[in-house]
């Protein structure tokens, strides 16, 4: 079994930044994913963005140049850095990993607004 916790998640004008950190804890097997989702409300839950097993990484055009994805492997924790943040970007944020099984942590609220 695999937990998941998320952090960094908070209330941020336009334009401003946010880390969001996921800590995995547990019995992890190889990972094929390691990634990043929001849900806004009346939305469906969306990529923002993810690394694959062979570290190939994939961002949703929205983010593209605002956001940043990486991991350190040896805290087994995955962070995104969003910077130039917008008011659509408000949402919760979820971290999922993949391994042979799929796991969802609880989520963090991110929330832009002046």
């Amino acid at each position: 079994q695999v937990q998941l916790v998320e952090s960094g998640g908070g209330l941020v004008q336009p334009g401003g930044s946010l880390r969001l950190a996921c800590a995995a804890s547990g019995n992890i097997l190889p990972v094929n994913l390691f990634g990043w989702y929001r849900q806004a409300p009346g939305k469906q839950r969306e990529l923002v963005a993810a690394i694959s097993g062979v570290n190939n990484v994939d961002y949703a055009d929205s983010v593209k140049g605002r956001f940043t994805i990486s991991k350190d492997k040896d805290k087994n924790t995955l962070y995104l850095q969003m910077n130039s943040l917008k008011p659509e970007d408000t949402a919760v944020y979820y971290c999922r990993l993949v391994d042979k099984y799929e796991y969802w942590g609880q989520g963090t609220q991110v929330t832009v607004s002046s």
